[in-house]
């Protein structure tokens, strides 16, 4: 099946732009959950998080402030923003082009993106913590190699 957001960045299916440079794209979402509701993605297709460069990351990251900045100052007249990657189908990826969304938000507009959660304990923090900090040094030790 092909990519959706590259058929977008090649020209061939359209989109609202917001911005282009040469390595990201910002769109405004076709399903927005609020007016103003931005996709960023990198040009060059990655899936999720755990294949996209950390550079690649920060400049979507950057680019996504920049659109949050433009909502508030707009007349969109933002309060503020959700930041959100969906990373993987378990946490709703649903275009598998990696992609931020910066969802502009105003006070007292109804809208919750964790309707309904519960709040939860981990109940073995220290093992959670110890699990992770060993994941982190096998990922650290295989990017010198």
């Amino acid at each position: 099946m092909p990519c959706v957001f590259c058929a977008i960045v090649a020209g061939e299916a359209p989109a609202v732009r917001i911005h282009e440079d040469d390595d990201c794209l910002a769109i405004l979402d076709i399903r927005p959950f609020t007016r103003g509701h931005t996709l960023v993605f990198p040009k060059q297709h990655t899936v999720d998080l755990t294949d996209t460069p950390p550079d690649t990351v920060a400049g979507m990251a950057a680019l996504g402030q920049r659109i949050a900045k433009a909502a508030r100052s707009s007349g969109l007249h933002a309060d503020g923003n959700n930041i959100v990657i969906n990373d993987g189908k378990a946490a709703f990826q649903s275009v598998f082009h990696i992609h931020l969304h910066v969802v502009p938000r105003r006070a007292g507009d109804k809208f919750s993106f964790a309707k309904g959660m519960l709040v939860r304990r981990d109940p073995n923090r220290e093992e959670s913590g110890r699990l992770l900090r060993e994941a982190l040094a096998r990922i650290d030790v295989g990017e010198k190699d």
